[in-house]
């Protein structure tokens, strides 16, 4: 079966949760306002392509390729990205709800975050080193065995991070936000 090859196209308002997007590799094509919610985007490659306030939660992403792929406004609820083609991967999301989605043992150096909703989301074995999160909301993020060296948090808030099994040389701290290194002590300070 040969995938098609589509450059350069704009995609707005389409639902895609009942008729698939056709499998291919899409290369610098943007998609504003479509519905991907529990889609299958397995083996379909994205090359710097946008979506903007897109609903892309609960999607099945077996071997999708991201590559300088950016998410504005976007719904990604329970988006695996674990699941996605590790080669080449790189996002970044602006606005976006990425509650329950998981990074599970991906290499993200660099990546940027802002203004996110990530809460339980898992990056668990993760190399996020270099990355920022700017003003993100971090309630139950896990944070296990992950890189996090250089990493920005300074904005950010409900962040708990172990630094016992976590690697957090010079990451970036506000005071506030620094009381969450302390969480897994179990101690109160006033």
């Amino acid at each position: 079966m040969d995938l098609i090859f589509i450059s350069d196209k704009t995609y707005t308002g389409t639902s895609y949760s009942s008729k698939a997007l056709p499998k291919g590799e899409y290369d610098n094509c943007t998609f504003i306002n479509c519905d991907f919610s529990e889609s299958y985007l397995s083996n379909i490659s994205f090359l710097e392509c946008e979506f903007i306030d897109c609903n892309l939660s609960m999607v099945k992403t077996k071997g999708t390729t991201l590559k300088d792929v950016v998410f504005n406004n976007c719904k990604l609820v329970g988006f695996p990205f674990h699941d996605c083609n590790a080669f080449l991967l790189s996002v970044t999301f602006n606005d976006c709800q990425l509650n329950l989605s998981s990074f599970f043992n991906l290499k993200l150096k660099l990546t940027s975050f802002k203004s996110c909703k990530l809460e339980q989301v898992d990056f668990t074995n993760t190399d996020l080193s270099e990355s920022k999160f700017i003003e993100c909301n971090l309630y139950q993020t896990i944070f296990d065995n992950t890189n996090l060296e250089k990493v920005d948090f300074t904005t950010s808030y409900n962040l708990t991070i172990n630094p016992e099994t976590n690697r957090i040389k010079n990451a970036c701290f506000s005071k506030e936000n620094a009381l969450g290194l302390l969480n897994t002590y179990q101690i109160h300070i006033d």
